[in-house]
């Protein structure tokens, strides 16, 4: 991963619980979007080899990480099966250490100040706040006010109606799962109700500032 480029178009969809024969025309349901990151969760069955075949299909058209990341073991075989960042719920000290010391872009998790703070100081490329919905697009407000050079990516409860609130109280980037990546549209194969639903993504995050 990028971070410059990532930052360009700074918004992360993550896959979980999709089953392999989701993976290739979801490629290609984002592709079309416009969406240029994804992560595919490690707690999601077969994780590696869902994170292969991603990369397979999106043959270097998306930049693909591997999330809920909780030790070094997860941690090398997304790797191995070629995710290119890694994402965290928390801060886990082993794996923030692998990734800095290899230069491989990592979000760690955290909520509190105190916590933020510490995902900073290990080195995070940005630090993924969660759940952000809970407390709303101000408190990034809050958090950046003594934390300025901070970079904060909001996670949970972020839509695109929303998103330029994120983005305007502090927020570098912003993430989104299973409200765009809904179940039933994948049981049902409806990859183009996926595809719309990231374009109103990709187009709030382009718009301007409130």
């Amino acid at each position: 991963m990028d971070v410059k480029n990532f930052k360009s178009l700074p918004l992360l969809g993550i896959l979980r619980g999709i089953e392999f024969e989701h993976v290739a025309p979801l490629m290609e349901a984002v592709i079309s979007s416009g969406l240029e990151t994804i992560e595919i969760t490690m707690n999601t069955k077969d994780a590696p080899l869902l994170i292969k075949e991603a990369v397979r299909a999106a043959n270097g058209r998306l930049t693909i990480g591997a999330g809920t990341v909780l030790d070094t073991k997860t941690l090398n075989e997304a790797i191995e099966a070629g995710a290119t960042f890694i994402v965290m719920p928390v801060l886990v000290s082993e794996v923030a250490k692998y990734c800095f010391k290899n230069k491989i872009p990592f979000f760690p998790g955290a909520l509190t100040p105190q916590e933020i703070y510490s995902c900073w100081n290990a080195g995070a490329s940005m630090v993924k706040v969660f759940p952000a919905g809970l407390f709303g697009a101000k408190y990034f407000k809050e958090v950046k006010a003594p934390f300025n050079d901070i970079e904060l990516l909001a996670c949970g409860g972020v839509t695109y109606e929303n998103l330029r609130d994120y983005f305007a109280n502090g927020a570098s980037a912003a993430s989104f799962g299973a409200s765009v990546f809904k179940k039933e549209w994948l049981e049902k194969n409806d990859f183009g109700s996926i595809a719309e639903s990231i374009k109103k993504f990709v187009l709030a995050a382009k718009g301007p500032l409130k």
